[in-house]
């Protein structure tokens, strides 16, 4: 499984708007219900759930929310860059600026945690973050992103 088998060039988001943790989960679910074909409230709820099971802010300035959902039957995936960076309760305390929102059907099972591994090894790669943060294009991000994934293969 790469990268670019759950993301596409239109779930890239270069400029997402949000001042709060809450505003950021509402914007990506927002993006990602044309995509999936459901709801953002539906989307959003799933979201919300997970993040009380414990954050989903894993340091450096990444949260990689996700969850699994009914409704779907594949791997969706939506990279977002914040404006400004928010408080995400994040386990190093610090403010989040990358986003990247992972979607699993219900049935996933080791194909949803494949896939959080993947994009964990990627976005713990602090020269391709420092190049994710400093490019506001969303082609040149979706590249990054994806080309840079060849070399983290599982």
């Amino acid at each position: 499984m790469e990268i670019a088998d759950i993301l596409t060039p239109q779930c890239i988001v270069p400029k997402l708007s949000a001042t709060s943790k809450k505003q950021a989960l509402q914007e990506l679910a927002k993006r990602a219900a044309p995509v999936t074909g459901l709801k953002d409230r539906f989307i959003f709820d799933a979201l919300l759930q997970r993040e009380r099971l414990g954050t989903t802010g894993v340091g450096y300035g990444i949260a990689i929310p996700h969850g699994k959902i009914q409704g779907i039957d594949r791997l969706f995936g939506l990279f977002a860059r914040l404006e400004k960076p928010v408080d995400f309760d994040a386990i190093d305390e610090q403010p989040v600026d990358l986003l990247f929102l992972l979607l699993a059907p219900e049935t996933a099972g080791a194909d949803h945690l494949k896939a959080l591994a993947r994009v964990s090894r990627l976005l713990r790669n602090r020269a391709i973050c420092d190049k994710l943060r400093g490019s506001s294009d969303a082609d040149a991000l979706y590249a990054l992103i994806t080309e840079s994934n060849a070399s983290f293969a599982a």
